[in-house]
């Protein structure tokens, strides 16, 4: 089809876009050729979804077209793709950040561009300086949205980029379109080309998905398709490893049950919760017993990893990856139970493991590292009738800011561990040891996580004649720890428990508890 028998389909309503399109629009005299919005800002507005970001094409030059627009709106530009012909603009309108990515025309036309897409639903455009609520749509997107469909728009529009079949998952759960039976095989095909994908691409789009609302929907459908283990292999052996009370399911449906509550969970803390978020009795304990500290818990997940990566979705990871070490690690005693020692050990061994795979930062792979081996730890306290200060400088000291996203998933974990079984009474109690570790973080830092050194390590070493090695911050972390519980409390008493410390023979510590 060629663009002159490409007409476009004229809507009865008005498509509502964000007001950085007229500020764009009213630039289209400079740009030197006809522009289009294309792809998921123009469904996006057809189906009347928040527009975020566009992405704009044009037979002229794009790199000028988004270095006019970065120019003219006071934003940044830059070249993606000088070769092929792909900038972007960054700009900040109306206290809203747009990316406005825009390419050269793929072929020689509007027709041949659109098809060349992925789906259906994104194969379609809106001529800039025309008409806003009239669709170019030649391959039927808007009768695929109307019944729900998500269809690839030619036969190898997926094998010509696997990554598309990660992209098919995440838009099938983020707009409700069901994969037609067609798309749906190719996406199962295309899991032994994604070796064939760079990891960073991979890494992007699976990030993307975790990032989603109902992660878990995804990552069941991304099982299901054969995908999920192509990406993340240790989810393959959790299938069907049973596990002993109180569990009520086996390590693979408990992962999932832990993703699906975390979401909650993070969308309870979130400044968008609604009342019926926390409808549910369960998450509307944690408002009761927690919501002290919400506000600290939003800044912490405000921050962003490497790469634009969200906090959000580096806790998904944690929760797909928190028990990856129970099938290595399943043994039943002579009287039948199941037990899983030093799974959070070995899980966070194959967590960093993946981590790298992924090509995440190292700030990203320690706190992946850091979450999956400590996530027990809250569960271990709740054994205690009460958390020791020991214990939570143990916590802290073990985790550092890493230990607030343990406090998070914890809660999440406890919910799939216990399922329809959970009791308020239970839950409550449960509410209140991660509330002991919270208050000792964000109330009693200087006193219980990190009290202020009476003496540095020259200082300790001057003072008993030591010389540089291991034994010196052995002495300083005893120090520091008995600071916390209350045993040291000058200069003097430090001196003298380092000197008793370092005659006497090493022995156990004493447990988290005591």
């Amino acid at each position: 089809m060629s663009d002159a028998e490409l007409i476009p389909v004229q809507l009865t309503w008005s498509l509502t876009w964000p007001p950085v399109v007229d500020a764009i629009r009213a630039l289209s005299g400079r740009f030197g050729a006809t522009v289009y919005i294309v792809g998921g800002a123009v469904r996006d507005a057809y189906m009347n979804r928040p527009v975020h970001d566009l992405d704009l094409v044009t037979a002229g030059d794009a790199l000028r077209v988004a270095r006019t627009i970065a120019n003219k709106l006071d934003g940044a530009y830059y070249a993606l793709d000088e070769e092929r012909g792909v900038g972007r603009a960054i700009v900040s309108f109306e206290g809203v950040r747009y990316e406005i990515d825009v390419a050269r025309l793929r072929g020689a036309s509007l027709a041949e561009d659109l098809a060349a897409r992925d789906f259906t639903a994104n194969a379609m455009a809106v001529q800039l300086d025309g008409d806003p609520s009239a669709i170019f749509d030649p391959l039927n997107g808007l009768a695929d949205i109307k019944i729900k469909r998500l269809r690839r728009c030619t036969p190898d529009a997926i094998a010509s980029d696997p990554i598309r079949a990660l992209r098919a998952v995440r838009q099938s759960a983020t707009l409700k379109l069901m994969i037609e039976p067609a798309t749906r095989a190719d996406v199962r095909n295309a899991g032994s080309l994604l070796q064939n994908v760079s990891a960073e691409r991979v890494r992007d789009e699976f990030f993307k998905m975790l990032d989603i609302p109902n992660p878990h929907a995804a990552l069941r459908a991304l099982d299901t398709l054969g995908l999920l283990e192509r990406i993340i292999p240790e989810v393959r052996a959790m299938h069907g490893v049973t596990q002993g009370p109180p569990h009520v399911y086996d390590v693979w449906e408990h992962t999932l049950k832990v993703v699906e509550a975390l979401d909650t969970v993070l969308q309870v803390i979130s400044p968008k919760r609604t009342d019926e978020t926390a409808a549910d009795s369960n998450f509307g304990m944690i408002v009761y017993v927690l919501d002290r500290y919400r506000k600290r818990l939003q800044e912490h997940l405000a921050v962003d990893w490497s790469g634009g990566r969200s906090s959000r979705s580096l806790a998904i990871l944690g929760a797909l990856l928190h028990d990856c070490g129970k099938p290595a690690t399943r043994t039943v005693d002579a009287e039948g139970r199941i037990h899983f020692y030093q799974h959070e050990v070995i899980g966070a061994d194959m967590a960093r493991a993946r981590a790298i795979a992924l090509r995440l930062s190292n700030d990203e792979t320690e706190q992946l590292t850091t979450v999956v081996r400590q996530h027990m730890r809250p569960m271990h306290l709740s054994s205690a009738e009460s958390v020791s200060r020991r214990a939570i400088y143990r916590f802290w000291n073990a985790s550092g800011a890493a230990g607030l996203d343990v406090c998070i998933l914890t809660q999440a974990d406890y919910i799939g561990v216990y399922g329809i079984t959970l009791t308020l009474q239970e839950w409550i109690a449960y509410l209140e040891i991660v509330n002991t570790l919270l208050d000792g973080y964000f109330n009693q830092y200087t006193t219980l996580v990190a009290p202020p050194p009476f003496l540095d390590g020259v200082q300790l070493m001057e003072t008993l004649g030591l010389t540089p090695g291991p034994l010196v911050g052995k002495l300083l972390r005893q120090i520091s720890e008995a600071q916390a519980t209350g045993e040291v409390t000058t200069r003097e008493e430090a001196i003298a428990l380092a000197q008793k410390a370092q005659t006497q023979p090493a022995s156990a510590p004493p447990a988290d508890n005591e």
